[in-house]
Formats: structure tokens, sequence, C-alpha cells
């Protein structure tokens, strides 16, 4: 099943942003026990490589499909496949966007470019993006979402940032593919101090909120 199936049929990943990863392996499996399978680990935390990589390694052991986020070079495009990311994800749209796309299907990996408004959905696609993440999603809500559904019918919208368990099912029943969950299931706090059971049942109340 590729990535943007199995977002469909979960209908949310996980993004971790963190200062430290106590063990990415044992984060991936406390996620998918919760219901969260696609999980996007972030540039923002550092050593993202060396996290990756043993994400990356255990995957067949977790269930877990593991991605870098917060890609904002084509340099950290190549770390993040090098790595063994499964896909990537950017906030927005730099002046390297288009060479982290090209980097990302030239390893066979999707890419879901980041955006906001019309325009730059519509330059996110010109890019080649997979899916698009609409960052920050809770600044106009759901509604804006749906409005983007208007012009943009079947382009697979992810929204990002300020996404939670209460309001994740409005973000889906306006068209999403599929939400992003972030601090609401894992808290920075409780990745560094490795309190994998908090997470799980977070990712659990999440998931059944959708």
């Amino acid at each position: 099943m590729s990535t943007l199936d199995l977002l469909r049929q979960d209908r949310v990943l996980s993004v971790v942003r963190a200062p430290a990863i106590d063990d990415a392996r044992d984060l991936c499996e406390a996620l998918v026990a919760g219901g969260i399978h696609v999980i996007e680990l972030t540039f923002t935390t550092p050593d993202l490589p060396r996290h990756l990589e043993r994400a990356a390694s255990t995957a067949a052991e977790t269930g877990a499909v593991v991605g870098a986020g917060t890609v904002q070079t084509a340099a950290q495009a190549k770390q993040a496949v090098d790595s063994g990311a499964q896909f990537i994800v950017t906030p927005g749209q730099g002046l390297e966007a288009s060479a982290i796309a090209a980097a990302a299907h030239a390893a066979g990996i999707p890419v879901v470019l980041g955006a906001f408004t019309p325009s730059e959905v519509m330059t996110a696609l010109a890019l080649g993006s997979d899916a698009v993440k609409i960052f920050p999603a809770h600044q106009l809500g759901p509604k804006y979402l749906k409005d983007l559904g208007g012009p943009f019918p079947g382009v697979p919208l992810v929204p990002s940032g300020g996404v939670n368990a209460g309001n994740a099912r409005q973000f889906l029943d306006a068209g999403a593919l599929a939400v992003s969950a972030g601090t609401d299931v894992v808290s920075p706090a409780d990745v560094e101090a490795a309190r994998w059971s908090d997470i799980t049942a977070k990712a659990t109340t999440f998931c059944a909120a959708l």
C-alpha cells in the first residue's frame, strides 16, 4: 500500500517535533499501537538523520511508515532519502522547493509541499506535489479547507497546525485527505521523557475522534 493510500485509509499522520527523541523505534511502536501508522519526524529535532535511520530500519517491526518533515533545502531532502525516509513534507515553498520535489521523486517516494493560499496550492501542484499540506490550518479552519476544494476538486489536501481531537473530524468532513496530529498526540515533553504509554493513549483518543 502506498503512503497516500495508507493516509486515505487511516485519515491521519503524526507530526513529531521534540528537542530530543529517546528511541525512534519505541516512539513509532507507541503511535502505531494507538492507530497512527504514518509518522513524520521533523528537521527541527536535532540529529534527525540518526532518528530517521533508526525508525526506518525497524519499520518492519513496528508497522510504521516514516518520513521527514520541515524539509527546507535539497540537501535536507537528500539526507532524508539517504536515511530511509518514505516521504518528504515541507512547511512551505522556498527557492529549493522544485529541487526537494525532484529529490523525492528520484527516490520514488511522495512529496507533500506546504501551502496556504490558492496560488501556493497551484504552485505546489505545478512542482509535482503528490498531496498539498495546508499550514497553518487552524488560522482559517475547516471552512477555508472546504473553500479550497472548490477550485481544486480531487486534490489531496492535508491540514496541519492546530489540528486536534476536537476539530479533526471537521477538517475531514470539509474534504481533507487526512489530518496531521501534532502536539495534541505527541507533546515534546512526552517524546523526550519516553512516555510511550501516554502517547499511545493520546493517539487512540485522536483516532477515535475521526
